[in-house]
Order: structure tokens, then C-alpha cells, then sequence
């Protein structure tokens, strides 16, 4: 087997990042608080988009070892949430990170 064939075992999702819309309640912190509680996440970050008279449209950036989607996509349900797309996702033995500061706007990075 070449060194570039497919093992036949899924890469752990380490990150995801999800586009949400949430009603008013429940607040954002015990939203993020609950979603931090779930098997497998170490950390969330919760980000307010767009406020509405009766909804909040909010980005959140999960991570952990070995992240469950459904899992995650069913809690938002539970909690009065839609997920509306999946925008970001890292996989494998550890995330990469962007590069950060002025030059890094955009995909220039990636020249």
C-alpha cells in the first residue's frame, strides 16, 4: 500500500464551525455553556452575527479531540437552533491555524 493510500479509518474531526440561528432564549452564554457541557468538546466559541426581533443568527467554532457532528447538530436542535451550514472543519492529529496580521487577508496566505 502507498504511503498516500486511504487507511480505511476517519480522520478525528477536531474543529468545526457552524453557521446557527437560535431563538432569543436560550442566551447566548448558557447556549455556548450547554454546548461546551457535550461529550468530546473541550472548548466553543460563540460569536453573535446578525440580531433579529426573534431570532440571533450566531457563529460557533467547536473543538475537541474527536468531535461528534450529529451530537453537536442535535444539541443546537434541542436547544430551539437550526444549523444552517457547516463553514469551517479540521480533521487529523492536530488543527492548523491561519496566519494572522495584515498580510494574511484573504487566500493570499496560501501564494
Amino acid at each position: 500500500m502507498s504511503p498516500g493510500a486511504l487507511t480505511g479509518r476517519m480522520a478525528p474531526v477536531r474543529r468545526i464551525v457552524l453557521d446557527v440561528l437560535k431563538p432569543h432564549e436560550p442566551e447566548l452564554v448558557g447556549f455556548t455553556e450547554r454546548l461546551a457541557d457535550l461529550d468530546g468538546v473541550d472548548a466553543v466559541d460563540a460569536s453573535l452575527i446578525e440580531l433579529d426581533r426573534e431570532v440571533q443568527n450566531v457563529r460557533l467554532a467547536v473543538e475537541g479531540e474527536s468531535l461528534d457532528y450529529e451530537a453537536i447538530r442535535d444539541a443546537v436542535r434541542d436547544l430551539g437552533g437550526t444549523v444552517h451550514s457547516v463553514d469551517g472543519v479540521a480533521c487529523g492529529e492536530y488543527v492548523l491555524r491561519e496566519p494572522t496580521g495584515p498580510s494574511s487577508s484573504g487566500a493570499a496566505w496560501l501564494r
